[in-house]
């Protein structure tokens, strides 16, 4: 009787703790999550702040350094204590097969057909396009390069060049330099013949390469001379001509252009507020207000082509920038990153 009965109070007392828990959840505020800095400055002014504003209750916002363990982490713990997280092309891929996310109300959104296709998903809505691509110093090359060619070419533009380190990009620039069209990069890729040519390829640049990690370097080694170009974030390259008064050219065909999804983790206590969130900053009269900020591309396509034309040319989604560009393909890397680090990095040592 007497553990009939603990198990009777211990039920009663787990059933209380899941009430004032659920009441608990229920309370808590809208917490939307992202990637801080100058960028999440920018959002709170169009997008935090106008929000609650316009529902009358606040809107908790936090920052964060990405990666799928910590989305896994929230979720598997039970009531999330996030709502609304920015997320990038992998996590968004990840996250949703693995049931970390909810279903988006994409009637809610005006439709899928209101933003570029890279931007859409069940999961997730495009928040910004950001790409990488070569910059120069337009003060020290009157005649920059034009193409992943050229970048590859050191008897025409002598000296050192950076990439990322990896094979992300790397692999997919030294392919273009190889010749293959853009819109057939990962086709090639996904093949052995086309990893053992994209590898080839580096081959012949690797003796001029510096490698870099983080996005702040490369436009050091740019500025110091100790490369003659690099590749960049398009936002990086931007910001230090504003900042700094540089001259850094921006070479767009070739360039990859990724996305970050807004989405709504599983089990939010917040969801119906997280998905009216998600539609106030993708509606196109919001959305355009962000590159005034910072020059980040907007994935409403109706933003996008309102934006004001002395912005456009930093975009990646400008027209003219768009084409002949890559849109990263995250299933490709989902599948593949494991096994092509370890080539990579055996690569490198040799």
């Amino acid at each position: 009787m007497r553990s009939v009965r603990t198990l009777a109070l211990v039920g009663c007392l787990s059933a209380v703790v899941g009430v004032w828990g659920s009441i608990g959840a229920q309370a808590r505020d809208l917490t939307v999550v992202s990637w801080g800095g100058n960028y999440q400055d920018a959002q709170r002014k169009i997008y935090f702040e106008p929000f609650a504003k316009k529902t009358g209750k606040p809107v908790l916002d936090e920052s964060w350094d990405g990666g799928i363990g910590v989305i896994a982490a929230k979720v598997k713990a039970g009531v999330p204590n996030w709502d609304v997280v920015q997320v990038e092309a992998e996590e968004l891929t990840l996250g949703c097969a693995d049931g970390f996310y909810e279903k988006l109300d994409w009637d809610k959104l005006g439709g899928k057909d209101k933003f570029l296709p890279a931007a859409v998903n069940d999961c997730g809505v495009g928040a910004i396009v950001w790409s990488t691509a070569i910059a120069y110093d337009g003060d020290k090359l009157k005649e920059g390069p034009t193409s992943w060619a050229d970048f590859w070419d050191v008897q025409k533009f002598p000296g050192k060049r950076s990439l990322r380190r990896g094979p992300k990009y790397s692999l997919e620039f030294a392919l273009m330099a190889d010749g293959v069209p853009p819109a057939e990069v990962y086709k090639v890729l996904s093949t052995p013949e086309g990893v053992d040519r994209a590898f080839k390829k580096l081959d012949e640049l690797k003796p001029h390469i510096v490698w870099w990690e983080s996005g702040a370097q490369p436009l050091q080694l740019l500025a110091s001379g100790e490369v003659v170009m690099t590749t960049a974030y398009n936002g990086r390259i931007a910001g230090i001509n504003k900042s700094e008064g540089k001259n850094f050219k921006i070479v767009w065909p070739g360039s990859i252009y990724a996305i970050d999804s807004w989405v709504i983790l599983k089990n939010s206590p917040n969801k119906d507020a997280a998905m009216d969130f998600i539609a106030f900053a993708s509606q196109p009269e919001n959305q355009v207000k962000l590159p005034e900020y910072v020059a980040y591309g907007l994935p409403n396509k109706e933003a996008a082509n309102a934006v004001p034309a002395a912005l456009q040319a930093d975009l990646p989604t400008a027209p003219e920038n768009l084409a002949g560009a890559l849109a990263l393909d995250a299933d490709f890397w989902v599948d593949n990153i494991e096994e092509l680090n370890k080539r990579f990095n055996a690569w490198l040592a040799q």
